[in-house]
């Protein structure tokens, strides 16, 4: 299987120098790359843009779902029910080294395993765009921005003084999504303001092997609230104050292959403002956030978790001259974690970091950019990090680069101080990055294509170990292969698609004193394959069909009561899923029908919990 998708990926990527379509991939403007809007042609950074257009024809599916078919992404969780915790593995990284930022603001779960954000929380209904940055990103985001980061930007106020949007569907095991938001713009000033219920009465967790035992369903409840407001003061002074609450209810089961009605509630309160200042020679942005998580177990062991994050950052851009251009900033960021049941003192983390970039851009085609971040953490001192990413553009149309990274992440507060498997005497994580590819445009702009290959090196790696503790190994050594494609052979029609190969190994001391390696990216296959095709068969009608192939991989398995993991085999499997639209009344009105897994594929994300299966839905959305 291996050689057969190498194979295809040769074959696509060669066939886009004869293919058409109008992409504008290199034409893109990112924000996340560099902090500033910059066209994608202009960056070596590895970028990945989930526009607009494509979050709206995403149909039913969940924000886990659709990073799932990213290529270098694997969700963990993905497929499961709703209510089963999802886990974001990006170049095979663990789900800790992902940094999730809102506009820009990271946001973050100080209770949360290695802090990691809870994608749960989130509706696609609420987004209008997403922008993957890939690689070790600590110089410009800092901590836990090891394998890249997630910009999930929000939907916006925009043309008339007010405009309604929403949409109501429904869907298999009485799912049930219902959303409505209020935006729109007074000359320089915007709002928007949107409310989101969901709820499923979902699937049993646990696998029931026999399909006889009639398992309880667990299903899950969300409702969420946001306010964006872009206020302009002058027509070069903005203050821009968020407001986002989610709660979310669900029921779980404990342990594997055994059913569980085991209840869990979660609260996120976001609030914040950014202010930006545009002058004639760049620009200059302060924010402040504030983050609340409250998560109850009331039928577990720990009853509940509280933690809050405060940052508050100011940064500068500056164009130096022509060809020459700076970014300078200085971030605080407090994190406090409750103590669950009161057993131990609460506990707080600070962090105090500077830094600064340069970008030097089209000199002769090359451009540039180079930067370092000095990251002080209260608990473990000082740590230097630093970034440098050429690229070379080759008329308009070819892309060479190279980027090397380090990166920097402290040990989070659950992972120092929480209740399973603590380990106060941890060491922060450092890592290496180093990426190279190119990226080809085609001359009429009808295709596009991008393969990259990187290698990531980490020490003191953090691992929970089969001792059920918090532990740090020798070093991690992760490498991989990512093929993204894009082509239209005729105007109606767009294809996309991806390859992705990912392979890692840990080596560790064992009692005996030696050092053993071995392959540790439990959960991650190798091999994940992603093709789709979108067909605009009338300006009315609009249909698409994508298949996603994921290869091998192994699980480290506990038996319910067992007190050692064992390494087990997860088989491969695809996922193939197809969507329609029809919009009445000048597009203001559309209808939708999707149904995903058309195969009823039958898998493991995670051995002995049970995957959504076929699911069909069906709804419509406005815009008035």
């Amino acid at each position: 299987m291996r050689k057969t998708i190498l194979m295809m990926a040769a074959i696509i990527s060669s066939s886009l120098l004869a293919a058409q379509e109008d992409s504008v991939s290199m034409d893109n403007v990112t924000i996340t790359a560099t902090r500033f809007p910059k066209k994608l042609s202009e960056t070596g950074k590895v970028v990945t843009i989930i526009s607009k257009e494509e979050l709206e024809k995403a149909g039913g599916k969940e924000l886990p779902q659709l990073l799932n078919e990213q290529a270098g992404i694997i969700v963990n969780g993905a497929g499961s029910g709703p209510g089963k915790d999802k886990s974001v593995f990006m170049r095979g990284a663990h789900n800790a080294y992902t940094a999730i930022l809102i506009n820009g603001v990271p946001v973050m779960d100080p209770t949360g395993v290695g802090g990691a954000f809870d994608l749960r929380m989130l509706s696609l209904d609420q987004i209008e765009r997403i922008e993957i940055l890939k690689g070790a990103q600590s110089t410009l985001y800092g901590s836990d921005a090891v394998a890249g980061v997630i910009n999930i930007i929000t939907k916006k106020g925009s043309g008339r003084s007010a405009n309604l949007a929403g949409g109501i569907s429904y869907g298999s095991r009485h799912s049930l999504k219902a959303n409505a938001g209020l935006n729109g713009s007074f000359g320089e000033s915007s709002y928007a303001i949107s409310f989101v219920h969901d709820e499923t009465r979902g699937i049993p967790e646990a696998k029931d092997t026999l399909g006889t035992q009639n398992f309880p369903n667990n299903g899950m409840l969300r409702n969420a609230v946001s306010m964006d407001i872009d206020g302009a003061i002058t027509r070069d002074f903005h203050i821009k104050p968020f407001f986002r609450y989610a709660y979310f209810k669900s029921s779980y089961a404990r342990n594997v292959f055994t059913p569980g009605e085991n209840r869990f509630r979660s609260g996120l309160l976001s609030a914040g403002s950014q202010g930006v200042y545009h002058f004639d020679k760049g620009s200059i942005t302060g924010l402040f956030s504030y983050d609340e998580v409250n998560r109850k177990y009331p039928d577990g062991f720990v009853k509940e978790y509280n933690g809050n994050k405060k940052t508050a950052e100011v940064y500068t851009r500056l164009d130096l001259q022509r060809f020459v251009q700076a970014l300078a900033g200085l971030r605080y960021d407090e994190t406090e974690m409750k103590a669950p049941n009161n057993t131990t003192p609460d506990t707080l983390s600070k962090v105090i970091s500077p830094y600064i970039s340069f970008f030097l851009r089209d000199l002769g085609g090359f451009y540039l950019e180079a930067g370092g971040r000095l990251t002080n953490h209260s608990k473990f001192g000082n740590n230097f990090t630093y970034s440098l990413n050429p690229s070379y553009l080759i008329n308009e149309q070819v892309k060479l680069f190279i980027n090397f990274g380090t990166a920097f992440r402290a040990p989070s507060l659950s992972e120092l101080y929480g209740s399973f498997g603590a380990n106060p005497d941890l060491k922060p994580e450092t890592s290496q990055t180093f990426e190279a590819g190119v990226q080809y445009t085609a001359a009429h702009k009808k295709a596009d294509a991008r393969i990259v290959g990187f290698l990531r090196n980490t020490k003191d790696i953090i691992t929970f170990d089969q001792n059920f503790q918090y532990v740090n190994y020798n070093k991690q050594k992760d490498r991989g292969i990512e093929l993204e494609t894009t082509l239209k052979p005729i105007d109606p029609i767009t294809i996309k698609l991806f390859y992705t190969f990912v392979e890692g190994t840990v080596t560790t001391a064992t009692q005996s004193g030696k050092d053993t390696t071995y392959n540790n990216l439990f959960k991650r296959p190798r091999n994940s394959f992603g093709a789709s095709v979108g067909y605009q068969v009338l300006p009315a009608l609009y249909v698409s069909s994508n298949i996603n192939f994921y290869g091998k991989r192994k699980d480290l398995y506990y038996a319910p009561d067992a007190f050692e993991g064992a390494n087990v085999d997860l088989n491969a499997y695809t996922l193939w899923d197809a969507y329609a639209e029809y919009g009445f009344l000048e597009q203001k009105l559309k209808t939708f029908m999707q149904v995903t897994n058309l195969l009823n594929a039958d898998y493991y994300e995670t051995k002995g919990y049970s995957v959504w299966g076929r699911a069909f839905r069906a709804g419509i959305r406005f815009q008035l």
